[in-house]
């Protein structure tokens, strides 16, 4: 993305970090509505999520035997890797 917005306090890149949580309905409401208007407001991130949608709702659907793996399951395996955003107190990086 050529150009990093901030819309209703939330910028691109975080609206970004979190699409699959939101996509699976795992945000908290309050930050659920904070992306909502962010994506209202920018074309950008409003056409990658619907890419991103769509892409993940064909996987999900294509009948092939592996399943989307679950935000736990993203975790468990970034952190095996070492690359999570979470540190084990539970506070996100920056």
């Amino acid at each position: 993305m050529a150009v990093e917005r901030e819309i209703a306090g939330i910028r691109c890149g975080e609206v970004l970090a979190e699409l699959s949580d939101y996509l699976d309905g795992e945000l908290a409401p309050a930050r659920r509505t904070q992306v909502d208007a962010h994506l209202l407001g920018c074309d950008a991130c409003e056409r990658f999520g619907s890419r991103f949608s769509a892409a993940l709702r064909a996987i999900r659907q294509s009948g092939s035997g592996r399943s989307v793996p679950s935000r736990c399951e993203r975790e468990q395996w970034r952190c095996q890797r070492g690359t999570s955003s979470f540190r084990l107190d539970g506070f996100h990086r920056h």
